[in-house]
């Protein structure tokens, strides 16, 4: 019979621990594979190799939080941030999210990741701690934008559009992370 629902079992089941690197190694073959077929994508070894790092920090996260917490909601607010943080730095590294690449007020997009990251370290990413973290990532978020905004650089539309998308993913992260403080962070 299958086991922990969470670890996958028997029966030649998918594990949930298991499909966010198949997903991975998928997202990374794609670039290769679409460069056999058309010149849009257009990427160098260096391009290639630091997608696969992205991914691979990124199943990382998701696989500590697996292994130290048998908590849907922790789990889940885990996996939201994770695909926030990983969307965040390949957009902005790929085309830039205000104006282009090379702008460099896309810079302070890190100091929202770092924001986040700081306050989650601080708390020793319990879940209200990573509530508070996530909660913080979206005003750093919102900040940026409207500053991004204001100033006229880049896009308006796209930079306020950007923005709310953002902040909505960090606040979801944050949400499910309140509901994780309520529940036992019993292990894996």
């Amino acid at each position: 019979m299958g086991g922990h629902a969470g670890h996958g079992g028997g029966s030649g089941q998918l594990s949930w621990r298991t499909l966010p690197w198949l997903l991975a190694a998928i997202l990374w073959l794609l670039p290769l594979v679409a460069m056999r077929f058309t010149d849009e994508v257009a990427w160098d070894g260096a391009d290639v190799a630091l997608f696969g790092i992205m991914l691979l920090a990124a199943c990382a996260a998701v696989e500590l939080a697996t292994r130290r917490t048998a908590s849907a909601a922790y789990r889940a607010g885990v996996a939201v941030a994770v695909v926030g943080a990983f969307l965040l730095v390949w957009m902005n590294l790929a085309v830039g999210l205000i104006g282009s690449e090379d702008h460099p007020a896309n810079l302070l997009f890190g100091g929202v990741l770092a924001v986040g990251f700081i306050v989650a370290l601080a708390g020793r990413f319990r879940p209200r701690a990573m509530a508070r973290a996530l909660t913080a990532t979206a005003s750093a978020q919102a900040a940026v934008g409207l500053v991004a905004a204001a100033a006229g650089w880049g896009w308006p539309a796209a930079t306020i559009g950007l923005t709310v998308l953002f902040v909505a993913l960090w606040l979801v992260a944050a949400r499910l992370f309140r509901r994780a403080a309520g529940e036992t962070m019993a292990p894996a």
